[in-house]
């Protein structure tokens, strides 16, 4: 039988869920629309979706509050497309930051939804045309990192795992997928498959340096991933692929 995509839709403004909802459902999609993020967890402790559009002007938990519970949650590796009023790209940026996969400023158009939903799950489904393996189960090892592709997490070398938002997991998959390559802004807006590259462009140095605290990296003289003058960063050290303990 053929899959058919389950979105999830939250947000607080009934005629919003009721149009995308309609929207997705006359596109081939089946769509299920909450008010809320209490009603959210309620459908996803018995339910799994294969993308949740997500609004973050709600009343109670904002949608950066749900995003970031639900990057810790089981439903870690769920594409997240956030819906706001809001434009400013701080916001944007953090919202990436937060876990979100994409990002639409209200108003919208539901065909712009659609296209964004199917170019998340797109990417989201993806396999790296230079590592042919399976994803289930697989960790990729540089220096005394280890990074788990299924749970999309860090995994140090006591076994602990640090959590990655959805951008920082792109970049570092991307570095990890390149290593020892030298990567410049527009290879690396290009292998994120950023929905804006202007967004990306003015954010990547940002998230580089994200990337960086979380490996522990030291900012001035990093070891792990190091800038080159003039040309963009490269991920110092050999990767390899590892069966799990």
């Amino acid at each position: 039988m053929e899959h058919i995509d389950h979105i999830l839709i939250v947000d607080d403004d009934r005629e919003i869920r009721e149009l995308v909802s309609a929207y997705l459902k006359k596109n081939g999609l089946r769509a299920t629309a909450v008010a809320d993020g209490r009603q959210m967890r309620t459908f996803l402790e018995a339910n799994t979706v294969d993308l949740i559009v997500l609004d973050i002007m709600m009343p109670g938990d904002d949608g950066l509050v749900l995003s970031r519970e639900l990057r810790v949650g089981r439903h870690k590796a769920t594409p997240i497309v956030m819906l706001t009023a809001r434009s400013d790209e701080m916001d944007r940026i953090i919202g990436l930051e937060m876990g979100a996969d994409d990002y639409l400023v209200k108003p919208f158009s539901a065909r712009e939804l659609l296209a964004r939903i199917k170019a998340v799950l797109r990417r989201a489904r993806m396999l790296p045309a230079n590592l042919q393996v399976s994803e289930a189960g697989q960790l990729l090892r540089f220096g005394q990192w280890r990074l788990d592709t299924t749970a999309r997490h860090l995994v140090d070398e006591d076994g602990t795992a640090i959590a990655l938002s959805g951008a920082e997991y792109r970049l570092l998959r991307v570095f990890v997928d390149h290593p020892q390559r030298v990567l410049n802004r527009d290879q690396l807006l290009n292998l994120t498959q950023g929905r804006e590259a202007e967004l990306f462009d003015r954010s990547i140095d940002l998230l580089v340096s994200r990337v960086r605290q979380r490996l522990g990296d030291d900012a001035r003289e990093p070891t792990c991933i190091k800038t080159v003058r003039s040309e963009g960063y490269v991920l110092s050290m050999p990767v390899e692929i590892v069966e799990p303990r």
